[in-house]
């Protein structure tokens, strides 16, 4: 396996709407000994509050959201094309409901208490100064409600500063 070596947040030259928004990440926390993960497709990276920072959002729902809410650190991790089946599979059945982890085949791996996986090819260490949930009367277009929000299901917002980013 290759090592990670650690790179300063200025020096990510990659296209986080890509990252993000195409090739997904896993979002993965630790909570009471158990570790859960979620695939994810929403969110971004900044500087915010003179510091650098992550942003993402989760649905009430999400098993994983209770480990957010739980802890304070998290990691999100990204990968080549070849994980793509383990990321929709990840995405689309519940640790509540099966050890997706353990079935994903995936390798934990621990940066002090946060959990991320070790097949990563790049893994952000976060830890977490913000979370508020999203509220209807605050959307200024409420197409986006319609579209994104027919169940009222409003996201949690977090902003988690960015500790470490580890790449292969």
């Amino acid at each position: 396996m290759l090592e990670y070596k650690e790179i300063n947040p200025v020096d990510l030259n990659e296209n986080t709407f890509k990252m993000i928004g195409k090739d997904f990440m896993l979002i993965t926390a630790e909570n009471e000994g158990k570790v859960n993960a979620m695939t994810a497709s929403w969110g971004g990276l900044g500087v915010l509050w003179n510091m650098d920072v992550v942003f993402i959002f989760l649905r009430p729902q999400r098993y994983t959201k209770e480990f957010i809410d739980a802890t304070d650190s998290f990691s999100l991790t990204f990968y080549d094309d070849s994980y793509k089946k383990t990321l929709g599979y990840l995405g689309s059945v519940s640790g509540r409901d099966e050890d997706k982890i353990y079935n994903s085949n995936l390798t934990i791996g621990f940066d002090g208490k946060t959990p991320y996986f070790k097949e990563a090819e790049k893994v952000i260490i976060c830890k977490k100064l913000f979370a508020q949930d999203l509220k209807e009367e605050s959307f200024l277009d409420k197409n986006i409600i319609n579209k994104d929000y027919p169940n009222k299901d409003f996201h949690t917002l977090y902003v988690g500063k960015i500790e470490k980013i580890l790449i292969k």
